[in-house]
């Protein structure tokens, strides 16, 4: 028998490195929740406590917090960020959950340790607790299975809190986000994958190997899940043509320039390529930053008028940047795609390789778009 075929993507990238995965806050916070109204419902607790991940993985949770009064429950999970040198490692996530009167829905609250989004610019409105939508969505899908299994409406308040919270987050970006009281509960997968620098950029350099071995021409670097989704959607791309360069944009470009294929594209959150396009090849929240002077000059090149490019140069976030633009009808988003090919161009030096890039928000939506350009 020959050589098993190879294998690409984003999980081969991940087990060829060899580190340990982990789980994130939004992962812990569902299981917590899943456990508290369980408990409510049943009066006993899981544990462990199994729970579905939007990719199908079941991974158990034990508790290390179980509180059951009248009316509501409170449960507790450590969280494990495997490999990952994550500031919320070990941190304790609480759920309390309460029973609310019919037709009440699913409400969220920030418990101690969670912030409250007190800017614009965010995927939350001004008010609400720093609970990512993915999160928010895989709680109430829980609370809803729970519901049927064991006979509750499904009316709950669930208030997320973390242990010490307010503390871990002054290491954060949290506080100059307008993310006030607190962490954020994150997370598009429910798992944390480790970004060892050295180990990540090995792996994608195999990545290339491996789809430029079994006759790709067409790549995708990708920043996350949620573009692997979009340039999948948009061009059908098979799973050993998909590079998770995570913020490794450079470590993609100058290995394609040694080893080129017919096309590469690039497909990120717009913040993240905004760094691309300002010239960053590391695209790390710690290393580089979303520069607001920079989106406020491209704005111009769009046609903005200097009371919109000072609005996007005061504003709180990259995405809140693009709605005042898209509000007055200016491209930023196309505008940073193409900067951001140009300058992945740049980088290739000419070789021969037709690149596109692909801005999304954080629900995958494309919000920007190049068109292919070669050397």
């Amino acid at each position: 028998m020959g050589e098993p075929a190879p294998v690409g993507g984003r999980s081969a990238q991940l087990k060829h490195t060899g580190l340990r995965p982990g789980w994130t806050t939004g992962a812990c916070a569902t299981a917590a929740t899943t456990a508290a109204y369980t408990a409510l419902l049943t009066g006993d607790f899981p544990d462990p406590v199994t729970i579905t991940l939007p990719k199908g993985q079941r991974p158990a949770f034990a508790l290390a917090v179980e509180e059951l009064a009248d009316g509501h429950a409170t449960a507790g999970v450590v969280k494990d960020a495997g490999d990952d040198p994550d500031v919320t490692h070990g941190a304790l996530i609480r759920a309390t959950v309460r029973i609310l009167p019919a037709g009440s829905g699913v409400v969220f609250r920030a418990g101690p340790g969670v912030g409250t989004v007190t800017r614009p610019g965010l995927p939350l409105d001004v008010g609400e607790p720093a609970i990512n939508p993915v999160p928010r969505q895989l709680m109430r899908e829980h609370v809803t299975e729970a519901a049927a299994r064991y006979g509750g409406s499904g009316d709950v308040e669930i208030t997320v809190s973390v242990d010490h919270g307010e503390e871990i987050a002054r290491s954060t970006w949290n506080p100059r986000l307008g993310i006030l009281g607190g962490l954020s509960v994150l997370g598009t997968t429910g798992v944390v994958v480790p970004y060892s620098c050295s180990a990540w950029i090995d792996s994608i350099r195999r990545g290339v190997d491996v789809a430029r071995a079994a006759g790709r021409t067409h790549l995708a670097g990708c920043t996350g899940s949620t573009s692997e989704k979009t340039v999948v959607a948009l061009y059908g791309l098979p799973e050993d043509a998909l590079l998770d360069m995570g913020d490794f944009a450079g470590a993609v470009l100058k290995y394609v320039r040694r080893h080129p294929v017919d096309r590469l594209t690039v497909c990120g959150g717009f913040a993240k390529l905004s760094k691309l396009a300002a010239g960053h090849m590391d695209l790390h929240s710690a290393r580089s930053q979303v520069d607001k002077g920079f989106l406020a000059e491209l704005a111009r090149r769009g046609g903005a008028d200097e009371m919109l490019a000072a609005e996007v140069a005061a504003a709180n976030t990259g995405l809140a940047a693009l709605r005042s633009c898209a509000a007055r009808a200016v491209p930023l988003g196309d505008l940073v795609a193409v900067t951001a090919r140009d300058q992945a161009l740049e980088v290739l030096r000419g070789a021969p390789v037709t690149v596109d890039v692909v801005c999304v928000d954080r629900a995958g939506t494309v919000v920007g778009r190049s068109a292919p350009k070669g050397p």
